[in-house]
């Protein structure tokens, strides 16, 4: 199938084929911009089925191949809207990632959501075991209509996650949930397994002690922070591992073209954080740079990263994705960022 879309008579942006990297390990290129479903599973915010559609419909028509979306999001939701969606497309070229590590059970009817998806009556509970790991994966693949998968991810492994049952969890990780991974990777069920995370010693932890062809990092390699990230960049360059950078506007923070958002790891920033982005902000703006632009343009200089994930939830923020990925940035702003301390030293730029 020919992956370069038709452009919209109202003259938005030009549709055209996603450059793709290949994962260094396994036969799979990967789209350099994928499409976060995080927020059509009703991310802090409910979307309706019309909505949704429409995003993932316009993500395709001007080029994005790479989905990533997982169970946790909206409680199955966003599966299931992607999956209607890319069929009703017949987007068999679409590069699907997901995840396993929970399972969608039952909650009290009318029960809010505590982790910030707006869904009731349904909750995620974490399960690593080879059983939940399968069952995870049988449920995914009815809700997105598909009878495999391309990217399978390991979600929310590391300390900060799970606090006191962080190395219980690692354990059942490391000898349940990886290796039935594996096993569906050498059925055919999956084409490439990693873990998807947001926190860098999770990586390490990880990476250093079972084979994986990717991670999805998601708020640590950004325009705005790279320092904690450069040793699981380098450690992943050394082992053949690709990076998938998720987050590249860290949760809000660097989305508006107008000055910094409120949030940072989806909590109120505090004010050395925002006082950071506002020096972004000042220089980007000097040089008459959008900082959307340079937050998703950044990543992709790091010969580790292989896709920079974007969550989108309407139309217009993938129209805006798309001609960020294409803004000229001069490099000059680059200069600037790294001689105000705000690049570490050898962060690559484009």
């Amino acid at each position: 199938m020919d992956h370069r879309a038709t452009a919209s008579a109202d003259g938005g942006p030009e549709a055209a084929a996603d450059p793709r990297r290949r994962l260094p390990r396994v036969a799979l290129a990967v789209p350099a911009l994928g499409f976060g479903a995080a927020a059509i599973g009703n991310l802090f915010t409910a979307v309706t089925d019309e909505a949704a559609g429409a995003a993932v419909e316009e993500a395709y028509r001007l080029g994005i191949r790479l989905f990533d979306t997982a169970p946790h999001y909206g409680y199955g939701l966003s599966e299931q809207r992607l999956g209607h969606a890319l069929a009703s497309l017949h987007a068999d070229d679409a590069v699907i990632s997901t995840k396993v590590g929970r399972l969608i059970v039952p909650g009290a009817p009318g029960e809010p959501s505590d982790d910030g998806f707006a869904v009731s009556g349904r909750r995620a509970v974490f399960d690593y075991s080879r059983g939940g790991i399968m069952r995870s994966f049988e449920s995914s693949l009815r809700r997105l209509r598909r009878g495999s998968i391309d990217i399978l991810l390991l979600h929310d492994i590391g300390r900060e996650t799970h606090g006191e049952r962080h190395e219980k969890m690692l354990k059942l990780a490391l000898d349940e949930a990886l290796p039935a991974m594996a096993q569906l990777k050498a059925s055919g069920a999956c084409r490439a397994i990693g873990i998807g995370v947001n926190e860098q010693q999770a990586c390490l932890d990880v990476m250093t002690r079972f084979d994986l062809d990717c991670i999805l990092l998601a708020g640590r390699y950004t325009l705005l922070e790279q320092r904690a990230a450069a040793v699981v960049l380098a450690e992943a360059a050394r082992r053949g591992v690709g990076i998938l950078a998720g987050g590249p506007f860290n949760s809000g923070l660097l989305a508006s073209s107008e000055g910094p958002g409120r949030t940072y790891n989806y909590r109120p920033a505090d004010e050395a954080t925002l006082q950071r982005a506002r020096e972004i902000y000042a220089i980007c703006a000097a040089e008459g740079v959008d900082v959307g632009a340079a937050a998703l343009q950044f990543p992709l200089a790091h010969p580790a990263v292989v896709s920079v994930v974007a969550g989108m939830r309407s139309p217009a923020e993938v129209s805006s994705a798309v001609a960020r990925t294409r803004a000229p940035i001069p490099g000059s702003v680059w200069r600037r960022l790294r001689e105000a301390g705000l690049l570490t030293l050898g962060a690559p730029t484009p």
